[in-house]
């Protein structure tokens, strides 16, 4: 009998054994996860860049960064008691009802908390951390603070320079789970200086001196091996090039969120996050269940929307004089499926606005300020706009009237539909706002007319499904308007069960 040489043998097994993965300690080491959300008040992300802030800049160039657009008087004015509340609690401010600057009590801070008291309400034995220069963000004394008394620990520094030395020396020493803190310097100078001159850009490199100072820490750890790291940087509000917010110019209501860390996609998100989605991101790193009534979610998740398919297909302005020719922000393609009736529309008007369009809130809102616009919170990316009054700006014959009308939905053997989508609508004079569904091609049925102001909605419409029948449209309809304000749809969606 043939023998296999001893040679042979011992190499097959050498073999064998480099084919099994043995787990090596690093490899079977548990990564922790922990997020640092850094705040810089009144911070205009188009200023990082002319400013020497080499640690924003690498961020920015390594992580997601997208402008982001906030909200405007009669629904919030654009300071920092509704900033940082919207961003803490990932609701908007007709949720939150941090209103001004000096909310005292009168809030819903108790349903809608901050992100750290709801991790500590779910996972308490997570370390938590605010830190900040504003005394009503951690600061009971002041009111009732943003940042609840169940976050482990809150501290009020004394200027910018003790807020990060003491926030230093937290993320040194402890290294705490989730973390926020607020730097107050570059609002300062823009109220000081106004957001145009030297002053502002040299506060904003000081401020990246100190997001170094935390960056460099965190990579110092001893543990940070073991530790994945995400970082966020945004902004309660913007700044005027003379100095100030409050008010409703697109400067005033500019923010921006700049994201690092595990499961980052590098580069700007075709559609913009919304400042609500800093909460909910932060939940989700660390494994807390986000609830339901949230504005928010989580930074990177994919739209299901059909109008952001539309993000390609905008173009500038025709009619509108006050939007600047840079800004592509309109269309009237439809998504696949879609379809527009103008057939019983007025004539003439603003080319944009004859029947309904699809837009973005940089371009819409540009339109004319002032007048709840800027209140469509509940949109994003592409939505589509009825506006009767920006029609009207321009000679018209005959009214507004409108219909958009959605892809037929399969409802074969189902007993009930029910659809989804947010509604901004104002109403004035004689104009009509109605939601129909036909089934099969047959006469429409009325589900939902408007006879007052539906603002930032989100609806829920239930509808019984007919014996037999196989599909649903849905038309939405702005009828008999003229200079008659506006409705504004976003995110539609079907479901039948």
């Amino acid at each position: 009998m043939r023998r296999t040489p001893l040679s042979t043998i011992l190499a097959g097994l050498a073999v064998a054994a480099a084919a099994v993965t043995v787990p090596t300690a690093a490899h079977a080491a548990v990564h922790t996860p922990k997020v640092l959300v850094i705040g810089i008040d009144g911070l205009l992300y188009d200023k990082i860049a002319p400013a020497d802030a080499p640690t924003l800049d690498s961020l920015i160039a390594t992580g997601s960064a997208s402008r982001t657009v906030l909200y405007a008087n009669p629904f919030a004015p654009t300071l920092s008691g509704p900033g940082w509340a919207t961003l803490a609690t990932g609701t908007w401010p007709d949720k939150h009802r941090v209103l001004s600057n000096s909310w005292g009590t009168g809030t819903n801070l108790a349903t809608y908390p901050d992100f750290l008291t709801r991790i500590e309400q779910t996972r308490p034995t997570l370390s938590t951390f605010a830190a900040a220069t504003w005394d009503p963000l951690v600061d009971d004394s002041a009111g009732k603070a943003i940042f609840g008394p169940s976050v482990d620990l809150r501290v009020n520094g004394a200027d910018d320079t003790d807020t990060t030395a003491k926030t230093v020396a937290r993320l040194r020493d402890v290294g705490p789970d989730a973390s926020f803190v607020v730097l107050d310097d570059v609002d300062a100078a823009g109220h000081s200086s106004g957001a145009a001159g030297t002053a502002y850009l040299n506060a904003v490199a000081a401020a990246d001196k100190r997001v170094k100072q935390f960056v460099d820490t965190i990579k110092a750890r001893p543990t940070y091996a073991t530790e994945d790291w995400t970082i966020i940087v945004s902004a309660d509000h913007g700044h005027t090039d003379a100095g100030g917010h409050g008010g409703n110019t697109p400067p005033e209501r500019s923010s921006f969120i700049i994201r690092t860390g595990p499961g980052t996609t590098p580069g700007t998100p075709a559609i913009a996050p919304r400042n609500v989605d800093v909460a909910p991101t932060v939940l989700s790193l660390l494994g807390v269940s986000i609830p339901s009534t949230l504005d928010g979610r989580v930074l990177g998740t994919a739209t299901n929307d059909p109008f952001d398919t539309l993000v390609g297909s905008l173009q500038t302005r025709v009619d509108e004089t006050g939007i600047p020719a840079s800004v592509r922000g309109w269309t009237k393609t439809t998504p696949s499926g879609w379809t527009i009736d103008n057939s019983a529309m007025g004539t003439g008007g603003v080319t944009e606005w004859r029947g309904w369009s699809f837009a973005t809130d940089d371009f819409w809102t540009r339109a004319e300020a002032g007048q709840n616009r800027e209140g469509n919170v509940r949109a994003r990316g592409v939505f589509a706009v009825a506006d009767s009054d920006e029609w009207s700006d321009k000679s018209t014959s005959g009214t507004f009237n409108s219909a958009l009308t959605s892809p037929a939905y399969p409802v074969a053997g189902k007993s009930t539909a029910t659809i989804g989508f947010s509604s901004h609508y104002r109403k004035e004079g004689a104009e009509t706002a109605t939601v129909t569904v036909s089934f099969d091609g047959g006469t429409p049925r009325t589900v939902l007319t408007y006879t007052g102001d539906a603002i930032a909605k989100v609806e829920s419409l239930t509808v019984a499904v007919p014996a037999g029948a196989a599909t649903m449209k849905v038309t939405w309809r702005l009828a008999n308007g003229s200079n008659n304000w506006f409705w504004a749809v976003d995110a539609p969606v079907v479901t039948a069960s």
